[in-house]
């Protein structure tokens, strides 16, 4: 597994340097998350020995369990998944990320529970910019209220937005999507917020993403393989 994990990882390097070249930005400029969902502490282990050193989690479970499975490896942890407020302490003491922010209440409960021996949680607010009511996200005309919100609160440091784009096949409508996040903050920037962070783009879409002005892609399958989630 380790060789195969390796060999995917170097492909997806490759692949973010080369969308990085066509967009004619520095490779730095884009970071790369591993998204570790669903797998074992193991291959977060085999990846961290490849060098990755920033992993994402969408449940609060697993966040917890990985973070005391690796406790002696320097891992950035990213919380990405929808989070429910008597779900935030976890976060708020064991991520150094969270993306997934989409309304106040959630960020008021990350900051009061954030341990004050800590430096603030980063964080983004996600915004549904497919209008797709089965996605999370904060609507894009609410997107500057939630980001004054939070970007007020002592714990937190609001460091850009994110979202998920609906799947499709249609490159010009997937680069409307992340297009319109890149506007959104750039109007927030206008209206006073220091933002430097555009968390959009996944194993599927990255090149799209990165295109579009992406800082951080999300890649999980393309790294550590397909999904069961029926374990």
């Amino acid at each position: 597994m380790s060789d195969s994990l390796s060999s995917r990882l170097s492909r997806v390097r490759q692949r973010l340097d080369a969308a990085c070249a066509a967009a004619d930005r520095a490779p730095e400029s884009v970071a790369l998350l591993a998204v570790s969902k669903t797998f074992p502490a193991a291959d977060v282990r085999d990846a961290y020995g490849c060098g990755q050193r920033a992993f994402g989690e969408n449940y609060v479970q697993e966040l917890q369990q990985k973070c005391e499975a690796l406790a002696g490896l320097e891992i950035e942890w990213h919380f990405i998944g929808p989070l429910q407020s008597n779900k935030t302490r976890v976060v708020a003491e064991l991520a150094h990320w969270a993306h997934s922010i989409d309304r106040q209440k959630i960020a008021e409960r990350l900051s009061a529970q954030r341990p004050d021996g800590l430096p603030p949680l980063n964080v983004c607010v996600q915004v549904n910019v497919s209008g797709e009511s089965s996605k999370s996200g904060c609507a894009p005309e609410d997107a500057a209220t939630l980001a004054r919100a939070v970007a007020a609160l002592p714990r937190l440091r609001l460091r850009g937005l994110m979202c998920i784009p609906e799947p499709t096949e249609d490159a010009a409508r997937l680069a409307a999507q992340f297009a319109a996040l890149r506007e959104l903050k750039r109007t927030l920037e206008a209206g006073g917020l220091a933002l430097d962070t555009l968390s959009m783009g996944m194993s599927a879409d990255l090149e799209a993403a990165v295109a579009e002005g992406a800082t951080l892609v999300r890649v999980g399958s393309a790294i550590f393989g397909q999904r069961d989630y029926q374990h």
